[in-house]
């Protein structure tokens, strides 16, 4: 074999075999509008899936920007809210904003969460995977739009739990649905039906 020849043949080796042992991730993007309440996802500029989500609700707005995810959790609980189930978590934000499958599909749609991005746990789960598949490095989250409705809030806002203690001056509960609103008034409902 000429020398020539031999130096092209290892030079094509030395160019080719690194990259053989790498995968090739692709560019993943979960773009969601909060204006509309939707979540669009692409893999190297081609739409995968177009979803219904909820965003944070008045005074806990999805924060707007392009994020990094950094942390993904398969079966997170909320420490913040009551043990909250939030499966497949997808964390965004260092205080606490993930994307999450949520077992109340009827808010989808809805800009009802305390921040997060809720999806249908089955979405969440193929979304859960291909971020898996592609890598946190080469996704990205890009919020933007604002909340409908014209609701204006913190861009950071986080919620405290409500005190546990009943005493606590801070801690006001709602009265009972099924409270007279005369006293003076016999009900107009019976009271059977809410297990006297």
């Amino acid at each position: 074999m000429p020398v020539s020849r031999l130096m092209a043949l290892l030079i094509a080796t030395t160019v080719v075999m690194p990259t053989l042992g790498q995968a090739a991730y692709a560019d993943l993007l979960i773009k969601v509008d909060k204006s509309t309440q939707r979540m669009t996802v692409t893999v190297n500029g081609n739409q995968l899936y177009d979803w219904p989500v909820s965003t944070g609700g008045g005074g806990y707005d999805t924060p707007n920007g392009t994020f990094k995810p950094f942390r993904m959790d398969i079966d997170h609980t909320s420490d913040e809210w009551d043990n909250a189930p939030m499966p497949y978590s997808i964390f965004f934000t260092k205080t606490g904003d993930a994307v999450h499958g949520t077992y109340e599909q009827r808010n989808l749609g809805r800009a009802v969460s305390h921040g997060c991005v809720r999806l249908s746990v089955r979405n969440a789960a193929t979304l859960w995977k291909l971020v898996k598949q592609e890598k946190m490095i080469n996704t990205r989250v890009l919020l933007s739009g604002a909340i409908p409705g014209g609701v204006r809030s913190p861009a950071v806002a986080r919620s405290q739990p409500m005190p546990l203690a009943a005493d606590d001056p801070r801690y006001s509960a709602p009265p009972p649905r099924y409270q007279q609103l005369h006293h003076d008034e016999p009900a107009s409902f019976p009271f059977f039906l809410f297990g006297r």
